[in-house]
């Protein structure tokens, strides 16, 4: 005989009752875990799963970041290692090589990069940053780290230089005084070149600040400083003064030298290049406006816009390149910006999209002193990267391999999806191969360095974004990378909006009527929905053929009014006594969405957008197979979309909104239900409302206990599907503007307010493409949390404030509708913004001839459970615990060529037992909603779990995944803190302050995955990329690339034997000599501080401690030994080479000599 546990049995039956939801632990603190007990012989299940994971399974961090830097401001390249940096505002630095090499990092003070410069093929790089402090990175390891840090205290950094294979740091600043760093050891030279031993002695200003800074390319003791003011200084490093000084009566931007040293170029405010000799620094011997018209008195062109920066290349076998960015005419205000290429007599003007940031010319050559050979221009825009062909006369670009284009429309909405179908990557990619842009360069990309390999992960990873403007884009996220698959637009089943029609056109939507606000993928069936802001729906299927055809069209509506609702308690005070006390709530949450009073006739079934009536061209890819739209109702706009589902086995679309629910029939073309959430309940109200008065003028009520056989009125006429004279019931429901996250109310607004009562603030998830920087609404959320903790309690008080209860998760499974259902059969499951959870029965007709003309029924089950806060995410687990997937239909091409029965025929897959097999409960439903989460077992409808997630905050994000073969609930809250609980026991597995919600791209893009995996937004142009997985943790380091690899340094040109004699004194310079402690001394202390970084230690962090730490670091540093021996080597070899060289040479020289008298020379 089983003994049970009595005080088990008493708990199992609070938890079933309607009223004792909690699971007898409602009032506990957040964080706890209630087994709440079970009732009779269904308890045995929990007992017997054996849950896998534990918390040894979990880990956070960050892997990848993929997109373009956000407010980019540096830019720096290494020629012979071929990698890129770029530094933002943010002080992050992005480091790119080949396809896959990718690498983020970031300056913990955050401070903004004015400048990059690499040690170039010594796998470093030097940050200077707008706090004035100078840092040292190692890239030799894969996630780089800084070395060294160098604070100024008293001068503000505005330009360094690093001269090609040398160890000391030239830093100017805006004082106008140059110092040098030792790179190696990051510490100040007692060497400094004051600003007024710089100048004359009679100049009786200041220069302005260092601007440039370069050793002549002849004479490496040779330094040019320009100054803001127009002032050159060509000063001598031995004998510590200058050689020569120039002046010129426009602020300098730029200088450029020629290769031979002779000779160099600067760039002025005033859209003028200036080309100076060292023999004549009086003046310029050349002096040209490029973009300046010619006068007729021939007085001096008029001057432009300044040239900001300039580059002189010289080429072999062809005239110099002199690439400049700016320099444009005044008079052409609309001129957009633009990089300017002179090549000889040619000039060629590269317009751009966006502001011009920097630029750099690549060449064949890391030698400054040899012909430069130019072959790219890399040119960082303010939203792009792009870089030009200079090989080919037209100036191609090269097509960018890097996924820099994901803001290309701002992103409005993410889905990820690991573990995905493997043939789906091809497919997407050979359909989006036929869209691609012609015209780039045949060169491959020149930003080829780091090594790639694919390392352990090897399942297929799909990223899908919304976007503002409509489009859609699937990203092959596989192994850490990302590359762009296919692109379309929804915006295509839509007619162009006219701009004559103005408001008419933006009725509720000011700009982007298009953005995609959700997006639900089924990858088995392929098929596609997306919920766009202006109130619609699109359903879209998968074609590899091209079709002509058609768009169906449905309108729904879904609005309600409630009317003469008694409240027993009048005493309590609503959370929004008036209408002013809601307007600074509503003002937060400035949406794109707006209420519109139009002149004349009030707007009654009209939807938003049109659709198009002609036959549209669809391309193989997704076509629209049906777009539903809600309509205006009595002057009132649709409200946004809060949840979205789709089943392809069920051929069903549920949509809710803060009004109500629709399903509509995809397959036949028909709305099966449109109704306000209250009329969802039906006898099943947990609430005691009073019951509505109908509505006075055309609204027709019907409960969905007639949803089988209603009649047919007026308003209903609009669904009518074309094939079927079967038209469901419709309720309508209040109407508030709190769901249209609405502009700034007017006056007339306030009283409109007041009349139809308080709402709910919107539902976070329907918010619109215009909401890209608001700050979390958290007095807002206060007010719901009042609201709601007094919606718990017997009084219907609450029901008439919160009248707008969203619809805010919807999901179709095999599940059991009621208690004493025997077999699983096809559900709707509704979660609330109150927390309520309703099943509605599918009645589905059987075989696949009478599915296309036989209706389906759609009824209440009756049953409704609770929880606390709005419902976020359902799942269903079998008796075992394993996670059970929703019937789908396998994918079929519907426009296939191929005719015959096996295309026609429909094949569902179906995961659920068909039938009890007297195991008492088998199937266990999850619910999560953003306060705490539950585990029913059914079908007995027994609450087996509960856990209180969080009292003070709520969840924005939560998600049922698959990991290890186990399975396990993702949560992300709006604290910051990331969650993972067991199923079904709900135990805490992960709890850590990871990512505080500093924006509400965030909360609106953040999203878990299998395996794992999760990503958001992190800022308007990238995506960051993130684990919880231990696992994924530790493989981290194989799957990430490399950004230094071993290349030898090309060899300089030999420049002959007596140039090298007379040509100047460049090789003989020994800067340590000259700027070394034993010479110049020690800077002042107070001048910099030195800060150790933890570089080295970063990359062995990953090999655990003890002896794994001591090997890893002991290999790191016989890898580095062993690169400076072969560096050694290598030079020695050199010296050898130039010995015999010179020997060579001398013995030609005596041999020429050996016969001459001395008269004869």
């Amino acid at each position: 005989m089983k003994k049970f546990n009595f005080r088990k049995v008493l708990d199992g039956l609070t938890a079933s009752s309607p009223g004792g939801s909690s699971g007898g632990g409602s009032g506990a603190g957040g964080g706890s875990v209630h087994p709440a007990g079970t009732a009779g012989a269904a308890g045995t299940p929990r007992d017997e799963i054996q849950e896998t994971l534990t918390s040894d399974y979990f880990q956070i961090c960050k892997t990848v970041r993929h997109g373009f830097p956000y407010l980019p401001t540096a830019l720096a390249f290494d020629p012979v290692q071929k990698i890129l940096a770029i530094g933002t505002r943010t002080g992050a630095i992005r480091i790119l090589g080949r396809p896959g090499v990718d690498c983020y990092c970031q300056h913990e003070s955050g401070a903004a990069v004015l400048q990059l410069q690499f040690l170039i093929n010594e796998g470093a790089l030097v940050s200077a940053c707008a706090d004035d402090a100078l840092h040292l990175w190692n890239l030799r390891q894969k996630r780089p780290a800084i070395l060294h840090s160098l604070k100024f205290n008293r001068e503000r950094i505005t330009y360094c230089h690093l001269p090609f294979q040398s160890k000391w740091l030239y830093v100017g600043t805006e004082r106008g005084n140059t110092h040098i760093v030792n790179i190696e050891s990051f510490i100040l030279s007692g060497y400094v070149i004051m600003w007024n031993k710089a100048i004359e002695l009679s100049t009786k200003t200041h220069p302005g600040p260092v601007v440039h800074l370069s050793d002549s390319p002849r004479d490496e003791g040779k330094l040019l400083i320009g100054y803001e003011n127009g002032t050159i200084v060509f000063w001598d490093l031995r004998s510590k003064r200058a050689d020569l000084r120039a002046y010129y009566d426009e602020a300098i931007h730029s200088v450029a030298w020629h290769h031979e040293g002779k000779q160099f170029m600067c760039s002025h405010s005033d859209g003028s290049l200036t080309l100076w000799n060292l023999k004549s620094p009086n003046r310029p011997f050349q002096t040209t406006i490029p973009h300046g018209k010619m006068q007729r008195d021939g007085k001096k062109p008029e001057s432009c816009k300044p040239i900001l920066k300039v580059e002189y290349k010289t080429c072999k076998n062809s005239e110099p390149f002199v690439i400049f960015s700016g320099g444009l005419s005044y008079d052409k205000a609309c001129r957009r910006p633009s990089l300017t290429i002179m090549h000889g007599k040619a000039i060629t003007v590269l317009e751009m999209d966006h502001p011009i940031v920097d630029f750099l010319t690549l060449c064949e050559t890391p030698y400054p002193n040899e012909f430069q050979e130019p072959y790219a221009v890399v040119v960082l825009l303010e939203k792009d990267l792009i870089v030009v062909d200079l090989t080919q006369s037209n100036f191609p670009i090269f097509e960018n391999p890097y996924p820099i284009d994901i803001h290309e429309s701002p992103v409005t909405c993410t889905e990820y999806f690991a573990d995905c179908p493997p043939d789906l990557i091809p497919v997407l990619y050979s359909v989006g191969a036929k869209h691609k842009k012609q015209g780039y360069s045949n060169k491959e990309w020149p930003i080829s360095g780091g090594a790639w390999n694919l390392g352990a992960q090897t399942y297929p990873e799909i990223i899908i974004t919304g976007h503002a403007d409509g489009s859609v884009k699937f990203w092959d996220a596989s192994a850490i990378t990302l590359q762009m698959l296919y692109k379309f637009k929804t915006s295509k089943v839509f007619e162009k909006q006219k701009q004559g029609e103005g408001k008419a056109t933006a009725e509720i939507v000011e700009e982007d009527p298009f953005a995609v606000q959700m997006m639900y993928w089924c990858p088995e069936s392929r098929i596609f929905c997306v919920a766009g802001v202006s109130a619609y729906v699109v359903v879209y299927r998968f074609s590899k053929h091209e079709v002509n055809t058609e768009i169906a069209s449905l309108e729904v509506r879904l609005q309600y009014e409630v009317e003469d609702i008694i409240t027993p308690e009048p005493e309590i005070i609503p959370p929004f006594p008036d209408a002013s006390s809601q307007l600074p709530s509503l003002k937060s949450l400035s949406g794109s969405t707006n209420t519109v009073a139009c002149e004349g006739t009030m707007k009654d079934s009209i939807p938003c957008l049109s659709v198009k009536t002609r036959p549209v061209r669809m391309p193989p890819g997704y076509q629209a197979d049906l777009v539903i739209q809600l309509v205006w109702v009595d002057g009132e706009p649709p409200q946004q979309i809060t949840s979205l589902a789709i089943n392809s086995a069920y051929g069903l679309v549920a949509f809710g909104n803060c009004n109500g629910l629709a399903v509509v029939d995809f397959m036949q073309k028909t709305v099966l239900l449109s109704m306000g959430t209250l009329d969802l309940y039906g006898s099943s109200d947990p609430y005691q409302r009073q019951p509505r008065s109908p509505r006075k003028s055309k609204q027709f009520a019907a409960g969905l206990t007639e949803l089988s056989d209603s009649p047919v009125s007026l308003e209903l006429e609009r669904c009518k599907s074309p094939t079927s004279d079967h038209v469901n019931g419709h309720c309508t429901s209040p109407t508030s503007q709190s769901c249209s996250s609405g502009k700034r109310l007017s006056s007339a607004d306030v009283s409109k307010a007041n009349r139809r009562g308080p709402g709910r603030p919107p539902f976070r998830k329907a918010q619109s493409a215009a909401c890209m920087e608001i700050s979390l609404p958290v007095t807002t959320e206060e007010n719901r949390e009042n609201s709601f903790s007094r919606s718990r309690s017997s009084s219907v008080s609450s029901i008439d404030r919160d009248s707008k209860e969203a619809i805010t998760a919807l999901y179709f499974m095999e599940s059991f509708a009621r208690k004493n259902d025997s077999a699983v059969s096809p559900c709707l499951w509704v979660g609330t913004g109150l927390g309520m959870v309703l099943i509605l029965s599918l009645n589905l007709p059987a075989g696949d001839d009478l599915r296309q003309s036989e209706p389906v029924m759609v009824s209440p089950s009756g049953t409704v459970l609770t929880l606390k806060g709005a419902v976020l995410t359902f799942a269903c687990l079998d008796c075992t615990g394993t996670l059970t997937h929703p019937p789908y239909e396998v994918w079929r091409d519907l426009h296939s060529a191929d005719d015959g029965e096996k295309t026609r025929k429909r094949k569902l897959v179906m995961h659920s037992p068909s039938s009890s097999q007297d195991m008492g409960d088998h199937q266990f439903a999850v619910i999560c909603s953003e306060k705490q989460a539950k585990v029913f077992s059914l079908p007995s409808q027994t609450c087996l779990y509960v856990h209180n997630i969080t009292e003070t905050s709520f969840l924005l994000r939560a998600d049922v995944v698959t990991l290890c073969n186990s399975v396990c609930l993702a949560c992300f809250c709006a604290n910051g803190h990331i969650m993972t609980l067991s199923l079904p026991s709900l135990r805490p597995l992960l709890d850590i302050n990871y990512l505080p919600v500093t924006d509400m791209r965030i909360a609106r893009t953040f999203c878990f995955t299998n395996e794992g995996q999760a990503l958001y937004l992190s800022s308007p142009t990238e995506i960051q990329r993130l684990t919880y997985s231990q696992e994924m943790c530790d493989n981290l380091q194989d799957m990430l690339g490399d950004l230094f690899t071993p290349v030898e340094t090309p060899e300089a040109q030999n420049r002959g034997f007596l140039k090298g004699l007379f040509g100047g004194s460049g090789q003989a310079f020994d800067r340590e000599e000259l700027f070394g402690e034993a010479t110049a001394g020690k800077a002042s202390r107070s001048l910099a501080q030195h800060i150790p970084g933890s570089g080295g230690i970063e990359g062995v962090r990953g090999a655990a401690g003890g002896v794994i730490g001591d090997l890893t670091r002991a290999r790191i540093a016989l890898d580095e030994r062993g690169q400076k021996l072969g560096e050694l080597d290598e030079r020695t070899a050199s010296m050898m080479a130039s010995a015999e060289a010179f020997s060579k040479h001398a013995h030609e020289v005596m041999l020429k000599y050996k016969d001459k008298k001395w008269y004869q020379f």
